[in-house]
């Protein structure tokens, strides 16, 4: 279903495909759903456009988020990344403003598909995110990407996407390379990236092994 665009708009193919990224923190999209991203540019780049939103990033970390984000979508048809500067770790505290800004979002974009934060992930700034998303983008197919912490609040997962290896590869090698600041934090290491995916093709039974895995709440056909 995902990657089925053919219908799109005028049923001949070629209207273009609308793809919405939204991440808290810089890295959080190309984690949750970087293969993902990779495999829908490289199967149909020239039928979709991207936005990328990231909502929190200091200095460092915002040219970080934007070197992901151009890494990721270097060779997609059309894209728009925004990089936001609100203060990581009290999201619940900003939501007023925070809400604003998708509201704003609302008015300039309306996707096809919407990637975004699991509504159980423990991280309060990933639920408001995910929350504020269905609360503004009501009538879109959402999926709702994993992030591995410390918290252990990985879930059971309902939609998934095979990955190729030398896509797998890419993504893994793409983030170690673009977010130098977190290569010390314990989690970040390119098995934890590998293994989880691994996970999610054995339980999907990925064809080369290998998946990502998401939250479809709600889907309309």
């Amino acid at each position: 279903m995902l990657f089925d665009l053919r219908t799109k708009h005028d049923g001949n193919g070629k209207g273009l495909y609308s793809v919405l990224c939204l991440g808290a923190h810089a890295d959080d999209i190309e984690i949750g759903c970087g293969g993902t991203i990779l495999r829908l540019i490289q199967m149909f780049g020239r039928r979709v456009a991207f936005h990328w939103v990231v909502f929190s990033a200091s200095a460092a970390r915002k040219r970080e988020a934007a070197a992901g984000a151009d890494r990721f979508l270097s060779q997609a048809y059309k894209k728009t990344i925004s990089v936001k500067n609100f203060r990581d770790s009290v999201f619940p505290y900003s939501g007023r403003r925070i809400k604003t800004c998708f509201e704003q979002l609302k008015k300039t974009c309306s996707p096809d598909l919407v990637f975004t934060h699991y509504r159980n992930d423990l991280h309060q700034d990933h639920r408001m995110i995910s929350e504020l998303t269905w609360n503004t983008f009501r009538d879109h197919l959402i999926l709702e990407y994993e992030i591995p912490k410390y918290d252990g609040d990985l879930g059971a997962p309902n939609f998934f996407v095979p990955i190729d290896q030398p896509t797998c590869r890419k993504k893994i090698r793409t983030i170690v390379d673009c977010f130098a600041t977190q290569r010390d934090k314990q989690w970040f290491s390119e098995d934890t990236f590998l293994s989880l995916m691994r996970l999610r093709g054995i339980e999907s039974n990925a064809p080369d092994k290998y998946a990502e895995a998401f939250y479809c709440r709600k889907l309309v056909v």
